[in-house]
């Protein structure tokens, strides 16, 4: 990139591969990112192989079994960690319910989450409250978002029981990057009758926008997605799962790809790494596209690279909609990720994303705490940037 109409030329031309960019301003990579082409083509390919070759032969079934090797490689090249930590899942939410269900917990136990946590996991553990007796509370990390310390308000709500905590790495509502390294310490080295507490991080909004390395950030389990900002097809994703907490859990549903077998087929044990989790046939033809993803990605600088040119462009967006006087958003400070959250005093926040919509720009409500959410991705045009702020101005002044 020589120069900056350089750089737009080779932008236009990259976001080409991704045919829901070319009509519309898209800022809901944190939902559902675009598919490239050669995802979407991937797709097609295997099922076309899977169905000349016989759909179950043992030269599909090895071919299968390859394809989900690859792509527990691929993902484990992507977060720097070791391919028999991974688990192949649908989604965050599956991968979730893994450590979730998988703990052997009694009655009595704590079960702590932060007040930030999408529904999927509140709704799993109040069910886990009422079959097991468990205690589970919320700790305040929403009133951490311009200042105080997330760590501490962790510290401070452990408990002598807590057996697990669960924390998002980027808090899907507000955007904010919580510090999981000194979170994990903090967690395995309380003086806690269940030594170490387990971290269950849900990764959603973290992979594809942070540049990672599991091993070093010491968390527990974490659950993450393909097809949000890695913008692979939905239906796939992962659970990493710390080689020293595979035994603290177990599986929840059983399936022949979790097992292992005597000469005669019979299920004897678990598989020795992350495939222990997995359960039996699932939609194989979403592997190759998912590695197609993140290796398009990867054409594109470091992941470092990226996540700093994500940082930029939230930045930008942060500043315009920071100067529309009946906006405001949700953080002081320039985003730390590529969630830009915001309020327009005396609006419908629901009305004017619909309207939004009507223009072809494409953004989300929250409801908890009430804003907009828009994802700005490493490949956004600041170009989509002015035409979000200007329609939103536009309307807000039609609105108040």
């Amino acid at each position: 990139m020589t120069s900056t109409a350089g750089h737009l030329t080779e932008l236009t031309q990259y976001r080409q591969q991704f045919p829901a960019l070319a009509n519309k301003a898209y800022f809901n990579f944190g939902g559902q990112g675009p598919m490239p082409e050669s995802a979407i083509a991937s797709i097609l390919q295997a099922h076309t192989t899977s169905q000349q070759q016989g759909p179950f032969s043992n030269q599909v079934n090895q071919w299968i079994y390859h394809e989900m090797q690859q792509t527990r490689e691929a993902i484990a090249q992507l977060l720097q960690v070791s391919a028999d930590t991974i688990t192949l899942t649908e989604n965050v939410s599956s991968g979730c319910n893994i450590p979730l269900w998988g703990v052997d917990w009694r009655e009595g136990d704590h079960l702590l989450l932060t007040d930030c946590e999408h529904p999927s996991v509140i709704g799993t553990a109040e069910e886990i409250r009422y079959r097991f007796g468990v205690k589970v509370t919320t700790c305040p990390m929403l009133e951490t978002l311009n200042g105080g310390d997330p760590v501490a308000v962790i510290a401070q709500h452990l408990r002598p029981t807590t057996r697990m905590v669960v924390v998002s790495h980027v808090l899907w509502n507000t955007g904010q990057v919580l510090p999981l390294r000194a979170i994990a310490d903090v967690c395995h080295t309380a003086d806690n009758t269940y030594t170490p507490v387990r971290v269950l991080v849900d990764a959603a909004q973290s992979v594809g926008v942070l540049p990672l390395n599991l091993d070093e950030l010491g968390v527990d389990f974490y659950a993450f997605t393909g097809h949000k900002w890695l913008c692979g097809p939905a239906g796939i994703g992962g659970l990493y799962v710390r080689p020293d907490a595979l035994e603290s859990i177990r599986p929840t549903f059983i399936g022949w790809r979790g097992l292992t077998k005597d000469s005669t087929g019979n299920p004897i044990g678990y598989q020795s790494d992350g495939r222990r989790f997995e359960v039996a046939t699932s939609d194989f033809t979403l592997c190759g596209a998912l590695r197609e993803a993140i290796a398009l990605h990867e054409q594109w600088g470091t992941a470092t690279q990226r996540y700093r040119h994500i940082c930029q462009l939230s930045k930008k967006l942060w500043e315009k909609l920071q100067a529309i006087p009946q906006v405001s958003c949700l953080r002081t400070a320039p985003p730390e990720s590529g969630l830009v959250s915001f309020r327009i005093a005396n609006a419908n926040h629901n009305r004017i994303v619909q309207a939004l919509e009507q223009k072809n720009i494409y953004v989300r409500t929250i409801l908890h705490p009430d804003c907009i959410r828009a994802c700005v991705h490493y490949f956004t045009q600041e170009s989509e940037l002015d035409h979000l702020v200007n329609a939103v101005h536009r309307l807000v002044e039609n609105e108040v």
